[in-house]
């Protein structure tokens, strides 16, 4: 990527020095995103009002988010990318403790607004400042540490977030805004000055006319409509195997499929450094297809299913790396804009998946589920394979760089 002023973190231990307090930055939107749907029935007790109105503070927080990450992308993309994040944590632990405070149903969900603004600019500033500071052939893997922490969100943040919400919800919340606020400190101090260089608006918004950027972003939002349709309902979709083991049962599933997120962020981080990406993203895709597409008949055996979710979390987790690395490689000058849409793909294709997966419930079993979420995922990779052979980015990093 081509750099205008950035203030180089120096050898490969200060760069994973500045690389770590992104990582916490999104692990705090990955926790924040997704805690709050297992204390609604707490928040809505002390709320007053019913659990499909709590829920509102979840879906209002996603709608929020997926509509704000491209337009402040884009606003904010002139700025100094530490600037960018430190602002964006500003907004982010001041909407947590808001709703922590609030009094009332109105207040807490207009607390939730002001949240997701300051979440979506985290995550996409953060990508691109990575990208920014790190050489290109280490890019996959800067990426995939960032990532990371949004991936370890779902593994950890959830079961520990509620697990203090056990207490009193509102513990939860001032716990993610005190990580932003390390996080906040972090970045303070580790990640150097980053302007990435100084491009006009149509220029920023030329990549968008390109077949290629489009065809991204819809496999990105397929992808992950094909995955939350069954993750969404992944409790309904195991309770045959979960039922009448021990307690815990389905929090180690959704804790394995976590951690096979996490090292599939990290394999993939790795290949797409040295191999070329189409074959990595097709083999994270296509896989991904397999596992849904066999997941009714894995569902009815705890450990059957464990392994199930354990390697489907791995083809989930390098999907996430993989399409966020052929955006970049293709447009470097307008990563955080295409960052800010990529995160606004993920959200909506997690809303139009649990949707879906809702909707299918009424003529299938929601042990079949997997099945046409496998097509949303085949459609991906039907995609991928089709349109991807003509993208830079399908090159090896080393030809991908030489063509820039």
């Amino acid at each position: 990527m081509n750099r205008t002023e950035i203030g180089e973190p120096g050898p490969k231990g200060s760069l994973v020095r500045a690389l770590l307090p992104l990582a916490l930055a999104t692990f705090a939107v990955g926790t924040d995103a997704f805690v709050m749907a297992g204390l609604l029935p707490a928040i809505a007790a002390d709320l007053e009002v019913s659990v499909p109105a709590a829920g509102q503070l979840v879906t209002v927080f996603a709608l929020t988010l997926a509509v704000a990450a491209p337009i402040l992308s884009w606003l904010l993309s002139p700025l100094d990318r530490r600037k960018v994040l430190q602002l964006a944590l500003i907004v982010f632990v001041a909407g947590n403790v808001v709703t922590a405070l609030s009094p009332t149903y109105p207040i807490a969900l207009s607390a939730r607004i002001l949240t997701a603004a300051g979440a979506a600019t985290i995550t996409a500033t953060a990508s691109s400042a990575a990208v920014a500071i790190t050489p290109p052939e280490r890019r996959g893997r800067a990426m995939a540490l960032v990532i990371g922490g949004l991936t370890l969100s779902t593994a950890l943040g959830m079961p520990l977030g509620n697990l203090i919400g056990g207490i009193d919800w509102r513990l939860t919340l001032w716990a993610v805004a005190a990580l932003g606020v390390v996080a906040a400190i972090g970045i303070s101090v580790a990640l150097p000055k980053v302007v990435l260089p100084a491009t006009s608006l149509m220029a920023r918004l030329a990549p968008l006319r390109q077949p290629k950027v489009l065809s991204i972003l819809v496999v990105t939002l397929l992808v992950m409509a094909g995955h939350y349709a069954v993750y969404t309902y992944i409790a309904a979709v195991t309770a045959s195997a979960t039922t009448g083991s021990f307690s815990q049962a389905l929090t180690m599933i959704l804790f394995v499929w976590g951690v096979g997120v996490l090292v599939g962020n990290f394999f993939a981080g790795h290949l797409v450094d040295k191999r070329p990406v189409l074959g990595v993203a097709v083999g994270a895709l296509a896989g991904g297809t397999v596992l849904l597409a066999i997941s009714p008949l894995t569902v009815g055996n705890l450990a059957i299913a464990s392994i199930w979710a354990a390697i489907w979390g791995i083809t989930d987790g390098m999907a996430s790396v993989v399409q966020q690395h052929r955006l970049v490689t293709f447009a470097p000058a307008s990563s955080p804009m295409l960052l800010g849409l990529n995160s606004s793909a993920i959200y909506f294709g997690v809303a139009i998946g649990g949707g879906l997966g809702g909707l299918a419930q009424e003529w299938l079993s929601v042990t079949l589920l997997g099945v046409p979420a496998a097509v949303l995922a085949l459609l991906a990779t039907t995609i991928t394979v089709v349109e991807g052979r003509e993208d830079p980015a399908n090159a090896s990093p080393k030809a991908a760089e030489n063509r820039r």
